[in-house]
């Protein structure tokens, strides 16, 4: 008896008759069977068992091929079909299919024998390669075969397998591939004795489908992982191309970003939830969240996580790492209260970062137990990429709109300084002209104004000479009534002479050259002074005059950049105005009356405020809008030239930059606000 067409090992015999070198033997002949008759009867009987056992082995193969390609995805119900056939055709005991799975064997099929028998096959694996012997026998490539395991050299393990299960003999057929073993099948009988060649090469030809079986199996599930890849690629890429879609038509709305993110993030992840949490100081505030449950998307919104290190969330920020929890109930955070709110099983977090600082944190839960795969990882990293550009997106778009603001504004100063550059040399231009002009009328003024006094006394003494002549009634009586109409007529021409006069002084002091040292000056200090001024002004031009005054200055008003001399001219005119309308109720309205001018002064931050209200007769409505307008008054003639506002509202508005109001009521008051940047305007 033989081990296989090599060797069978040693028993004590130098050699031992191979597969090969040894014919079958022949049934003897009956001692009753003679003649070619029972010759042709034998011969027939041989060649239709061969037939049938053919048409077995094919039929059997045709099986197992179709199984095979009946079972692209599971190589098991080949395995067992390979097992059952191969016992079947082999007239074994039993067949079984073992593969080599990494550093172990494992039974993939066998047929039964006895209950106990098989229990004890089924525990005996998985097996580590390093204890099972049989596969030091093929580890060539070549079939092998015990003939007797009771005579014969075979690994103890299989011996005591053959006592447990009843059998005597044992054939190995290795499965290949790429000249490596990857598993065997055998086939056990009760009898003793060598395997014939047909069922060596049957063996043989079941090893190979098996192989051909398993490679279908790998290349099928290639194809799947590798189609799974794609399709998960495609999703991954079309969820991208959405995302930077909504960032380039939301450039300035990182909510809808973030809420694009998140869903596309839940869905490709198969999670329960998903949001996003951007830095604002200590703090992660939810902007953007896909979650299954409502609720649980409105208490993410609701409740912001404190930064620290004591949770997922905040190391994650604060280090940069990814945080990947497959079983968040044996995890120590301050979490613990809003897991157990959500009710989540795993947890990933993954922070976004912007040059090496952490600016936010991707999150998903899922309600089942282990970590997150290393693909969905790399994909939230891909989505907290993502976010971070739309984050720097909204960022350069609101410091662009910031310095677009900033240039529009720089515009509109330059414009203003341009405008005011423009007035300044109109009015001084204006300036220019006005004094020359007004030198050129003063000289013929004061003519006119000189001879119409004279001219007056004149007419005096005409009617002092014409006295002494003797006239008859008449006469002296028209001579009288034309000299009266001379006198008046002069003395009206002496009147408007004046007024001409005060226009003319006017004008030169609005035109004169300069407005004095443009710089920071206190403005209480520029108030409290006008007051003095116009008030011991007007004691002097006037014996009697009062006014009670009330002072609301500032403190915190502080200093201005102004023209001091100017300022203080056009507080001046407004004062004096004051004064005058005050003087004149207390006239039509007589004793009983209390005339009362009030200042007052408020810091505004970049500009400040100087009000001044008297309690005079009030501007008509029709009058108000007129005030500021040149030469216009409404006061009496010889009064009042119309220049003062006018010169107030240009030393203001066009040389400061500022504004001047007025709110009165007739019969009231009168109150002038005037708004003056604290900067320079120039």
């Amino acid at each position: 008896m033989g081990r296989d067409t090599k060797t069978a090992g040693k028993l004590g015999k130098k050699r031992r008759p191979t597969e090969a070198t040894t014919k079958p033997r022949r049934a003897p002949k009956p001692k009753h069977a003679s003649g070619p008759s029972v010759v042709r009867e034998s011969r027939v009987a041989r060649l239709t068992r061969e037939l049938r056992e053919a048409l077995e082995r094919q039929t059997a193969t045709a099986g197992i091929l179709q199984i095979i390609a009946s079972s692209p995805s599971d190589v098991q119900p080949v395995f067992e079909a390979i097992a059952a056939s191969a016992k079947r055709l082999l007239g074994g005991l039993a067949g079984a299919v073992l593969r080599f799975v990494g550093s172990e064997c494992h039974m993939a099929a066998f047929t039964p024998t006895d209950a106990a028998a098989d229990a004890r096959l089924k525990a005996s694996f998985p097996l580590p390669l390093a204890l099972f012997q049989p596969i030091e026998l093929i580890r060539g490539g070549e079939v092998v075969q015990f003939a007797d395991i009771e005579a014969e050299a075979v690994p103890p393990a299989t011996r005591e397998l053959g006592r447990l299960r009843g059998f005597r003999s044992i054939l190995f057929a290795p499965l290949m591939s790429n000249g490596a073993p990857i598993g065997m099948i055998s086939v056990t009988r009760k009898e003793t004795g060598r395997f014939a060649d047909r069922h060596v090469q049957l063996l043989r030809t079941f090893a190979d489908q098996a192989v051909i079986a398993i490679e279908n199996v790998r290349l099928f599930e290639q194809v799947q992982a590798r189609t799974r890849e794609l399709t998960e690629s495609l999703e991954q890429q079309t969820a991208t191309s959405n995302v930077l879609k909504v960032i380039s038509r939301s450039a300035f709305d990182i909510d809808s970003v973030m809420s694009t993110l998140a869903q596309s993030a839940r869905e490709l992840c198969g999670t329960e939830s998903c949001a996003l949490f951007l830095r604002e100081g200590d703090f992660l505030f939810c902007r953007g969240v896909s979650a299954v449950d409502y609720t649980l998307a409105d208490l993410m919104r609701q409740n912001p996580v404190q930064i620290d290190s004591d949770s997922h969330m905040g190391r994650a920020v604060l280090t940069g790492t990814i945080a990947n929890i497959g079983d968040f109930q044996k995890s120590n955070t301050n979490l613990r209260k809003f897991q157990t709110l959500i009710g989540f099983d795993s947890f990933l977090a993954v922070p976004l970062m912007r040059e090496g600082r952490g600016v936010g944190v991707f999150t998903l839960t899922r309600n089942q137990l282990g970590a997150f795969t290393e693909r969905q990882v790399g994909l939230v990293q891909g989505f907290a990429d993502q976010a971070v550009i739309a984050i720097e997106n909204v960022r350069l778009f609101d410091e662009v709109q910031a310095r677009t603001k900033e240039l529009v504004a720089s515009l509109e100063d330059l414009r203003s300084a341009q405008d005011r550059l423009v007035q300044t040399e109109k009015l001084a231009s204006l300036g220019q002209l006005t004094a020359g002009i007004a030198h050129e009328i003063k000289n013929p003024l004061n003519f006119v104004n000189n001879f119409s006094a004279l001219s007056a006394e004149l007419v005096g003494e005409m009617k002092g000479a014409l006295s002494d002549i003797n006239l008859d009634k008449n006469k002296r009586e028209e001579l009288d009534e034309i000299a009266q109409m001379l006198k008046d007529n002069l003395e009206k021409i002496v009147q408007h002479g004046k007024r001409a006069d005060s226009i003319v002084k006017n004008m030169l002091q609005h035109s004169r050259e300069g407005s004095g040292e443009h710089r920071p000056a206190d403005i209480n200090a520029i108030v409290d002074e006008s007051l003095n001024l116009a008030y011991h002004g007007a004691r002097a031009e006037k014996a009697g005059f009062s006014m009670a005054f009330q002072r609301d200055l500032d403190p915190s008003v502080g200093m201005a950049d102004i023209y001091p001399q100017e300022i203080t001219r056009v507080l001046l005119n407004l004062i004096s105005n004051g004064f005058y309308a005050t003087t004149k109720r207390k006239v039509e309205v007589g004793d009983g009356f209390d005339p009362m001018l009030s200042a007052a002064t408020k810091n505004l931050g970049d500009t400040v405020e100087i009000r001044i209200r008297d309690n005079g007769t009030g501007i008509p409505e029709d009058v108000k809008g007129k005030i500021f307008n040149p030469f216009f008054t409404t006061k009496p003639s010889g009064e009042g030239t119309g220049l003062g506002l006018s010169m107030s509202h240009d030393i203001i508005v066009k040389q400061h930059g500022g504004s001047i109001d007025v709110e009165t009521e007739l019969g009231l008051f009168t109150e002038f606000k005037i708004v003056l940047p604290r900067t320079s305007q120039r």
